[in-house]
Order: structure tokens, then C-alpha cells, then sequence
């Protein structure tokens, strides 16, 4: 369990699957996200054995500690070892902790963890560029942006930019 002033990162378990089934179906929590097909307890069930197998992969479940209240996902994908690089993403489901300051703290932590326990060099991420506030969240956590993706997103008829973001090591600040 990797422990921040007020949030939790831990292991995601099969209790917390019903919750994600929750907020991936709901379109304002999916609309950056991936994630964005309608789906059920047998998909996440299926998705969470896969993950555990997958050694290029890190999930955690990200709990407000006072209130020991799960309300949503971090990890890190494509973890590469020989190149020590790995994509980060995040996810707050739960709609009430938005805008609180949660997923900026579980960022931090989870790149401390990156780069002082996994040996990492680089995390990067992609986010929305009609998402300003994530956006924002990331620059605060350290993140500069590398690049834009011309129309690498599609939702609702449209396509839209994605930037490129990262960290390194280096400019890590604990």
C-alpha cells in the first residue's frame, strides 16, 4: 500500500469491480478515458484476472483514507523494464471526489513509486487536449508536454488532439 496525507493507493480487489463497471458506464467519467464500450461484470472480472498475469502492468485502487472510500484507479501500463518506461493513467469515478485534489496526489505517489521503487526513468501519459484540467493536474505533478497527436481521439462524430506528456527521473522533485 503506497500511503499519501489523505488518499491510499492499494491493490485493486474483486470488491471494487462492481464500482468500476459503475463509473466506466457513466459517460462523464469515461469521456477521456479508453475505456468508453458498455460493459458488464464478466468484462471487468475478465480484465482484472488479466491484469494480475501481466507483469507490464501495475493497478491500484485509489481510497480516501479517513473515509476508507474507494473512488477510483491508477496504474501504470506498458511497464519496460530495459528501457525503465512505462504509461501512466488515472481515473476518479466516484464524481463527488472530483476536483478535491485527489488525482494529483495519487499521481505523486505513484511516480515516487515509478522511479524510487520500480527503477524507472520515464513515465509518460496522453490526455485529451479538450481536457484543460487534467492537463493542468499532470504540469502541477511534473509532467511537460513532449508532443501533440493530430486527431487521435474520436468521441461523439468528433475527432480531437492528444497531447503527449512526461517525466523523467531527473526532473523529479519528492
Amino acid at each position: 500500500m503506497l500511503k499519501g496525507k489523505r488518499i491510499n493507493l492499494r491493490a485493486t480487489e474483486r470488491d471494487d469491480l462492481p464500482r468500476y463497471v459503475k463509473w466506466f458506464n457513466d459517460e462523464e467519467v469515461n469521456a477521456h478515458l479508453t475505456t468508453f464500450m458498455p460493459m458488464n461484470l464478466d468484462d471487468e472480472t475478465a480484465w482484472y484476472e488479466n491484469q494480475r498475469q501481466d507483469s507490464s502492468m501495475l493497478t491500484l485502487a485509489i481510497v480516501i483514507t479517513a473515509e476508507d472510500k474507494h473512488i477510483g484507479s491508477i496504474g501504470l501500463m506498458h511497464i519496460k523494464p530495459r528501457i525503465q518506461s512505462a504509461e501512466l493513467g488515472i481515473s476518479i469515478g466516484d464524481k463527488e471526489s472530483w476536483g478535491q485534489g485527489y488525482g494529483q496526489e495519487a499521481i505523486e505517489l505513484l511516480v515516487d513509486f515509478g522511479f524510487m521503487h520500480l527503477n524507472l526513468h520515464r513515465l509518460f501519459l496522453r490526455v485529451d487536449a479538450n481536457h484543460p484540467t487534467a492537463k493542468r493536474c499532470y504540469e502541477k505533478s511534473g509532467f511537460v508536454e513532449e508532443g501533440r497527436l493530430r486527431s487521435a481521439g474520436f468521441r461523439h462524430g468528433q475527432f480531437f488532439d492528444q497531447f503527449i506528456m512526461s517525466i523523467l527521473r531527473s526532473e523529479y522533485k519528492k
